[in-house]
Parts: C-alpha cells; structure tokens; sequence
C-alpha cells in the first residue's frame, strides 16, 4: 500500500509540472486509480457540505490538474509518442480510445529521443 501511494505522492510532490523525461506505465496508471479512488471518496464526503463541498472539490481538481497533465505527457514520452498526440482525443468516439491505446503500449527500452 505505501509504494502505491508514494507514486501517487511523488508524482504531486516531485514532479508537479515536470513535462520532460519519461513516466514508465505502472506510475502513470498507479497514479490515475489512485486519483480516481480519491476523488470518489471526496465527491461522496463532500456531497454532505453542499456548495461549500462543491468549491473543495473543484479545488482539489484544480490542484491536480497539471500534475496530471504532466505525467500523461510523459507517459505518452515513455511509448515514444509526442506530447502533440493528446489532440488526438479530440476527434469524436475514436479519438479517446487511440489515445487509451497509446497509453498502454509498453515503453521503448534504453533511451529514445525524450530521455532514459
């Protein structure tokens, strides 16, 4: 339980809008269930407090935005894909599944032109 948490920590604490390098893909789909998990959590906590649970929310969304970002970025870096294929996920149906697919492949081993 502590090392999944401590993707989940260090992604927010060292990384927080690192968009270079490479993000391998246990840390990036760690760090996502364990941001789903949390924010389940919030959104059932928080539904007692009314608006008031509604602005905590958006705040703790926005305050892991970036950070989000960022290792999708490096997760898509890792595959050896540009940052630019997140556009992808704008064309309609498809787009959010090639984009999915993107993120499971295996990343290249050594080096590739983003890093180690």
């Amino acid at each position: 339980m502590s090392t999944f948490i401590n993707y989940y920590w260090n992604v927010l604490k060292n990384d927080y809008i690192k968009f270079s390098g490479r993000a391998t893909r246990k840390m990036y789909w760690l760090f996502v269930l364990f941001n789903t998990i949390v924010f389940i959590l919030l959104s059932i906590i928080l539904s007692f407090f009314g608006d008031l649970g509604n602005i905590c929310y958006l705040l703790c969304a926005c305050a892991v935005l970036l950070p989000s970002f960022g290792i999708l970025v490096r997760r898509l870096h890792d595959a050896n894909f540009s940052a630019w294929w997140i556009l992808i996920s704008l064309l309609p149906f498809v787009g959010s599944l090639i984009l999915l697919i993107l993120l499971i492949l295996p990343g290249t081993e050594g080096e590739n032109r983003f890093g180690k």
